[in-house]
């Protein structure tokens, strides 16, 4: 997960030659040029967005709200990463509306801060690294659990949603475990979820978001990091064994070569290969649960 470790691989990963150009790093951590970072979309649709307010709570949550300018849809939620809510994450959104989806994506951090809560993807500034873990601290169950009904809710009011189907939700980094508990939250409306390079998902703690899966009804995509199962090759397991027991189907993969934090266009180890293989899967997952 996000921590001591993915900051020392990040660091060795920048150092080496298979980091991206100085110039080209500068524009993705601008935020400038996101989207020829990424493939187009197959039989792309028109889509429209727009940052809205969410009522939740404890306050007003400030999101980015992207749908197909006609018919109603599926919606999904996307936790990002500990860097927040940023332009690559908007990207990523509008990306998934052009599939079909009605996309919210989420300032985690709201009750804080509004977006953008960090001005860099790059976790070797120590002020940066300890505000970000500062804030990640401050999330918990409850946060969770109250933020994913607001979030759902205020979904299902949106004439763009097609209340009918279900919802989905994807999360990245220390958004696996939001993923997790959003699912068990509110399992009557939650149909798929998705973690990529997912911290924490399967731990020995009594409160550990695998616990939930007995609570849930969404088909689960697991895309984890290679860094991340070196360091804990035991999660997978765990999370097989709990999705078996529970008879939910759970795609749970090793991305081979990759470095936590690897699906982000803007992460300094993104890995387009592989990121483009775990977004087909979740493309996959998506039109199989959410119809």
């Amino acid at each position: 997960m996000c921590d001591e470790r993915t900051y020392q691989d990040n660091l060795e990963f920048k150092n080496n030659e298979r980091q991206v150009s100085r110039r080209q790093f500068n524009k993705i951590s601008a935020g400038a040029g996101l989207a020829i970072m990424l493939p187009p979309v197959a039989n792309a649709q028109e889509i429209t967005s727009s940052h809205v307010e969410v009522t939740t709570p404890d306050g007003i949550a400030d999101c980015y709200y992207t749908h197909p300018v006609s018919g109603s849809h599926a919606a999904v939620i996307i936790w990002p990463d500990i860097f927040g809510l940023r332009p690559a994450f908007e990207t990523m959104g509008d990306r998934l509306a052009q599939s079909g989806y009605a996309v919210l994506v989420v300032n985690p951090f709201y009750r804080l801060q509004p977006a953008p809560t960090s001005n860099s993807t790059d976790l070797s500034d120590p002020e940066n690294r300890n505000k970000l873990f500062g804030m990640m601290s401050t999330l918990t169950a409850d946060t969770n659990t109250q933020d994913a009904e607001a979030f759902v809710t205020w979904l299902d009011a949106q004439k763009e949603v097609d209340t009918s189907r279900g919802v989905g939700t994807t999360g990245y980094c220390m958004g696996g475990p939001l993923v997790m508990r959003s699912v068990a939250a509110v399992p009557h409306r939650f149909r798929a979820g998705a973690t990529f390079h997912g911290g924490g998902l399967a731990t020995d703690d009594d409160s550990s978001p695998h616990l939930l899966i007995p609570e849930t009804n969404a088909s689960m995509l697991h895309a984890i990091a290679a860094n991340d199962d070196e360091s804990n090759p035991v999660a997978k397991d765990m999370l097989r064994e709990a999705y078996g027991a529970a008879d939910i189907s759970a795609e749970i993969e090793v991305y081979e070569g990759t470095l936590h934090g690897w699906c982000p266009p803007d992460s300094t180890v993104y890995h387009e290969e592989q990121a483009e293989r775990a977004w087909s899967r979740l493309l996959a997952l998506f039109d199989n649960a959410l119809a």
